[in-house]
């Protein structure tokens, strides 16, 4: 093995490390309940923690009130900045905007 590819960035992720890099969950065992108690789902269907999840899989994942349907875009094994985590996906329109709805309900 090359350096290179030890540094080379992975074709797929266990789904729950995932969502702890991605930065929806505190920490993994979190992220690993949440998967187990189905708050997460992977292109449709319940999966388990150990599913790895990869680069245009969609994902609709429940954290407390908030829901997001996302498509995963990146895959990084490591915890960033928040600012370097929000690249690793992209949130629809509709879940931005229902989002901010249950926000401003919230708020009032």
């Amino acid at each position: 093995m090359t350096r290179n590819e030890a540094f080379s960035t992975p074709e797929g992720l266990r789904i729950d490390k995932w969502l702890w890099a991605a930065r929806f969950f505190k920490t993994r065992s979190l992220a690993c309940a949440a998967v187990n108690s189905g708050h997460v789902r992977l292109n449709g269907t319940a999966v388990k923690p150990a599913r790895e999840v990869r680069s245009g899989d969609a994902l609709d994942i429940l954290v407390g009130e908030n829901r997001w349907s996302i498509v995963v875009l990146g895959i990084n094994p490591l915890r960033r900045p928040a600012s370097e985590a929000q690249t690793l996906y992209q949130e629809a329109e509709e879940s931005a905007a229902r989002r901010l709805a249950q926000q401003e309900a919230r708020r009032l």
